[in-house]
C-alpha cells in the first residue's frame, strides 16, 4: 500500500525543498559557508517569510470572516433561542437551514477564519518530514524529492548552530548524547519564547481586539481557556520536534504576534478598547474615521457627520404623518356631525324673503 501521506506531501515537500536551497544559494552567493548551521538557520526564517507572506491574503480574509461574524452574532443568537430545547430531527434541520442561511447571506462561515492556519499546518508538515529525512537521507547518500541534493542534504545533515547544535536533532535525541547539553539548553529557551510569544499573542486579541458583546458569549470563554492550554502544545513540539523545526515554528510565532499587534492597532475590531484607542490617537493628530472606514481631517468628518444628519432630518420629515385610529362609533359620529367635518349648515331661503346675514 503506497504512502498516501507522503504522496499528499509530495508537492509541498518539493516547494519547501525549492525554498530552502534557493535561500541557501543566496547566502553561499555572498560568502556565507554552504555547511554552516547559521546559513541554514537563515534559509528556515527565509521560508517563514516566503510561507507567510503568502499566507497574507488569507489573514485579510480571515479579518473580515470574523468581523462578519461577530456582526451576524446576534442574529445567529436569534435562531438558536428560537430552537432552544428542541431535539427532534426537523428542528435540528430547520435551525442548520436557518444558520446556513445566515452565512451564505453574509458572505462568511466559521473555517474562513481558519483559512490561514489550515493551509500552512500542510506546509508546516512538509517541513517537518523534509528535516525529518536528512538523517536517513544522509547516511544512505541520498536527497530530498525535489532541488535538495545528497551533497546539499549531507550539508544540511552536518550544519551546527553555534557549532555545537545539529539541526535535525530534537531534545529526546539530545539529551541522550554526552555533548548535547548546548542542544537542549536552545530547544528548551526556544520553547519558553514559543510559548510566551503565544501567549502573548492570543492575550492581545481577548485583551483589547473583542467588542462588548463577543465577551459575552461562549466563544470568549473558550478563548480564554485556550488562551492558557494552546501555548502548552509547544512543549510537545519542543520534545518531538527537530531544532530545525522549532526554529520554523518559533519564527512563524513571532511574524503571527507582530501582525496581530499591527491589525489591533490599525484595523481594530468596532466597539472595542482597541478601535477607542485608535480614536483618541486619531483625534489627537486632528483625524478621525468616516462612515467609509478612512482616515480623513476632523474637519471633514464633522462636515460628514452634519450631511448626513440634514439628511436623516430631511427623510424623517418626509415621511407621512401617522394618524391616530380611530373606532367605528368615533368614526360613524363624526361623519354625521356637520362640525366634525368644518362646514356649516346651508340654509334654502324662501322666495321673496331676504337670505340671514
Amino acid at each position: 500500500m503506497p504512502d498516501l501521506i507522503g504522496i499528499v506531501l509530495w508537492p509541498l515537500k518539493w516547494a519547501v525543498e525549492l525554498v530552502l536551497v534557493g535561500w541557501h544559494a543566496l547566502f553561499t552567493a555572498v560568502g556565507m559557508p554552504p555547511a554552516a548551521g547559521l546559513t541554514w538557520v537563515l534559509s528556515i526564517i527565509g521560508l517563514v517569510l516566503i510561507v507567510r507572506a503568502a499566507l497574507i491574503p488569507l489573514f485579510v480574509k480571515q479579518i473580515k470572516s470574523q468581523r462578519k461574524m461577530m456582526e451576524i452574532a446576534p442574529e445567529l443568537r436569534k435562531v438558536q433561542e428560537k430552537y432552544r430545547g428542541k431535539k427532534d430531527q426537523l428542528s435540528r434541520e430547520a435551525m442548520s437551514r436557518e444558520t446556513m442561511a445566515l452565512y451564505k447571506k453574509h458572505g462568511t462561515t466559521p473555517v474562513s477564519s481558519c483559512l490561514p492556519l489550515l493551509v500552512q499546518m500542510p506546509i508546516f508538515f512538509a517541513l517537518f518530514s523534509v528535516l525529518n529525512d536528512v538523517a536517513k537521507h544522509a547516511t544512505s547518500g541520498l536527497g530530498g524529492v525535489g532541488l535538495l541534493t545528497p551533497e546539499l542534504t549531507r550539508e544540511f545533515y552536518d550544519a551546527r548552530l553555534f557549532d555545537v547544535a545539529s539541526m535535525h536533532v530534537n531534545l529526546v535525541t539530545a539529551w541522550g548524547q554526552s555533548d548535547g547539553q548546548v542542544t537542549v539548553a536552545i530547544l528548551l529557551t526556544l520553547v519558553v519564547l514559543m510559548i510566551a510569544s503565544q501567549f502573548f499573542t492570543q492575550l492581545q486579541i481577548i485583551s483589547k481586539n473583542l467588542s462588548p458583546e463577543a465577551k459575552t458569549g461562549q466563544a470568549y470563554q473558550m478563548q480564554k481557556i485556550m488562551l492558557y492550554i494552546l501555548p502548552l502544545a509547544f512543549i510537545f513540539s519542543g520534545v518531538f520536534f527537530p531544532l530545525g523545526v522549532v526554529i520554523y515554528w518559533f519564527v512563524s510565532n513571532l511574524w503571527t504576534m507582530v501582525q496581530q499587534f499591527v491589525v489591533i492597532r490599525e484595523m481594530p475590531t468596532p466597539g472595542s478598547d482597541a478601535a477607542k484607542a485608535r480614536e483618541e490617537r486619531l483625534a489627537r493628530k486632528g483625524k478621525a474615521i468616516d462612515s467609509s472606514g478612512k482616515v480623513v481631517p476632523i474637519e471633514k468628518y464633522e462636515a460628514e457627520q452634519q450631511r448626513l444628519f440634514e439628511e436623516a432630518e430631511r427623510a424623517r420629515a418626509a415621511q407621512p404623518k401617522r394618524q391616530q385610529p380611530v373606532g367605528k362609533q368615533r368614526a360613524k359620529k363624526q361623519q354625521q356631525s356637520p362640525k366634525a367635518s368644518g362646514t356649516a349648515p346651508r340654509t334654502t331661503a324662501k322666495p321673496g324673503t331676504d337670505s340671514p346675514s
